[in-house]
């Protein structure tokens, strides 16, 4: 990945469909952060933004989808990390719509920071129970058959 905010495996959680997710997201932070560099004018940073929000809305969906049937017993204070997050997200987006914000490296760097800060805390605690338990056998099945369905499997649920 090329980009302002690079991906490590230390960011690895433990479930594969998760971690790929995560990457993905890391590379739709980076096309925002790019498209602000090169000075895109606001439509096209909005578009990306978007883009980035939309990828965060699968991906939590996944993962309270994980949390579900493995009966996270987190499953509540994680999914108001997600919910909070998107608040914010939203919030900046109706701000650009009404011309009171631009995206801001600032911007970018606290979603980054969150990002990063989630995925080695709370998603790196459910992932470790999720395979405690052996939510990854359970789940396997309806992954590969999404994969198969869609091509890209992290975008099925």
């Amino acid at each position: 990945m090329n980009g302002m905010f690079e991906w490590s495996d230390s960011y690895c959680a433990g479930i594969q469909e998760v971690d790929e997710q995560h990457k993905e997201l890391l590379i739709a932070l980076n096309e925002v952060a790019a498209a602000v560099r090169e000075g895109a004018d606001t439509a096209r940073q909005r578009a990306l933004l978007d883009a980035l929000a939309e990828n965060a809305r699968a991906h939590f969906s996944l993962e309270e989808s994980l949390m579900r049937v493995s009966n996270y017993p987190e499953f509540q204070s994680h999914k108001q990390l997600h919910e909070e997050l998107m608040g914010q997200m939203l919030g900046v987006q109706e701000r650009l719509d009404l011309g009171e914000e631009c995206i801001s490296f600032e911007l970018l760097h606290f979603l980054k920071v969150w990002l990063i800060n989630h995925i080695n805390e709370a998603d790196r605690r459910f992932c470790v129970y999720f395979l405690s338990v052996g939510g990854e056998a359970e789940w396997a099945p309806h992954v590969a058959d999404g994969m198969a369905r869609k091509g890209k499997g992290w975008k099925f649920w």
